[in-house]
């Protein structure tokens, strides 16, 4: 992929011009080799890892950098928890890290160590970069930091790294479940390019066609290596990681991640929130993605099968009480956001009625639950786990109330409305 290329500013039919304020992205064998040169400009360092990560290629990373500039390094922040959460605590034991003199974060991992990396550095006004583990979502290229902060899921509008390491390498040999994770973390867009498309017919949403289809393309050149990637080949890899970075470049193009997070990261949101409150286990990220998809096409195809829409009635004092036996000590901030967003007061029942066939048309876009759940046993993941883990009363909770975790539209609204 010609990252050069899609880091350029480009102007775009839908009146906007789409830019990513990325310097540098390598994806290839050997990688690791580039990080001394690309960082040469920066003088003082602060390398963030976990026990894992810094294992895995951290030490290489940091013994590469020293060897070429002794000094370079700062400090180094290694997260020696078991599972590091992306909240307050890890935020503060960052910052304690940092000096005056700190001029660039050099993260060593995924998903939590980049968001962690990322939010840090965007308020201290320094840049970051990654040095990616693991290719197992795809926030690496995106500005949004998904942060876990008084207890609610909240992803922080940041900004994009100085530079993506990928080195296939160390990739080939991340644990199969983050790998997975990752392959179901891009199946995902899926649904939520449809919840876009939905949301622009139901709300008159900004949509950009150019967006759109990049990040289809995306889809399209990775819905097909599962089988691959359970053997680890190389290809396939890489393939999957520049699809990741592909569809974060997207979100930056964006200015949010509406092109690749819809109601399959609410649902699994949800499971993150919900489990981390209760303390009960849940999927890695990308892999709960994965799952949700198949429970919100089933609720396309069901809300297919209804010839008119009949909106059921909002109760807010039941609403109120499930909102607070589900969510305990959380409740209030789910409660305050809808508040605002104002989802309950706007009258979807008569957009509904006034736009059905358009409605319809759209839901009919996305493949069957059924071709996407060979997909998903093509590498491996059985949607039977899902089904174990979470249980039917969980599962009905995410159906009707995880939608109150964030203030986009997606089909879980429609389904609220028309399914409960």
């Amino acid at each position: 992929m010609n990252f050069a290329e899609l880091l350029k500013d480009t102007p775009c039919a839908c009146g906007k011009t789409h830019s990513c304020a990325i310097k540098h992205v390598s994806v290839g064998s050997g990688i690791l080799e580039e990080i001394p040169s690309v960082i040469a400009p920066f003088s003082r360092v602060l390398l963030v890892a976990d026990k894992n990560t810094y294992r895995v290629c951290g030490a290489s990373v940091k013994e590469k950098i020293e060897e070429k500039s002794p000094g370079k390094i700062e400090n180094s922040l290694i997260y020696t928890d078991d599972l590091v959460i992306p909240n307050e605590d890890a935020i503060a034991k960052m910052q304690a890290f940092l000096t005056p003199e700190t001029d660039l974060i050099l993260g060593v991992g995924s998903g939590v160590i980049q968001d962690l990396c990322k939010y840090v550095s965007f308020f201290a006004s320094i840049p970051y970069g990654i040095v990616a583990t693991a290719p197992s979502m795809d926030g690496y290229a995106s500005v949004g930091a998904a942060m876990i902060t008084q207890n609610m899921k909240v992803t922080y509008s940041a900004h994009v790294p100085y530079a993506i390491f990928g080195d296939v390498d160390v990739l080939r040999d991340a644990p199969m479940e983050m790998i997975q994770a990752g392959y179901g973390d891009i199946l995902g867009k899926f649904s939520c390019l449809n919840d876009w498309k939905l949301s622009h017919v139901v709300n008159d949403e900004f949509f950009c066609t150019s967006i759109y289809d990049f990040t289809y393309e995306m889809l399209m050149k990775t819905k097909d290596i599962g089988p691959a990637l359970l053997h680890r080949e190389t290809d396939a890899i890489q393939t999957l990681t520049e699809a990741l970075i592909g569809v974060g470049i997207a979100m930056a193009y964006s200015g949010n991640s509406r092109p690749a997070s819809g109601s399959e990261h609410t649902l699994s949101h949800f499971f993150e929130i919900v489990g981390i409150l209760r303390d009960e286990p849940y999927f890695p990220h990308g892999t709960d993605v994965a799952f949700s998809m198949i429970y919100t096409q089933r609720m396309r195809e069901e809300l297919l099968k209804m010839e008119k829409p009949t909106a059921k009635p909002f109760v807010r004092e039941a609403w109120e009480s499930d909102i607070r036996r589900i969510y305990g000590r959380a409740a209030e901030g789910v409660i305050a956001l809808q508040d605002k967003t104002g989802h309950y007061e706007k009258d979807y029942a008569s957009i509904y009625v006034e736009k059905w066939e358009e409605i319809r048309n759209v839901l009919r876009e996305v493949p069957s639950s059924e071709v996407l759940l060979e997909y998903l046993r093509s590498v491996g993941l059985n949607i039977d786990d899902c089904e174990r883990l979470y249980g039917t009363e969980k599962l009905k909770e995410a159906f009707f109330y995880a939608k109150d975790l964030k203030d986009r539209y997606t089909v879980l609204w429609m389904y609220y409305w028309l399914a409960r």
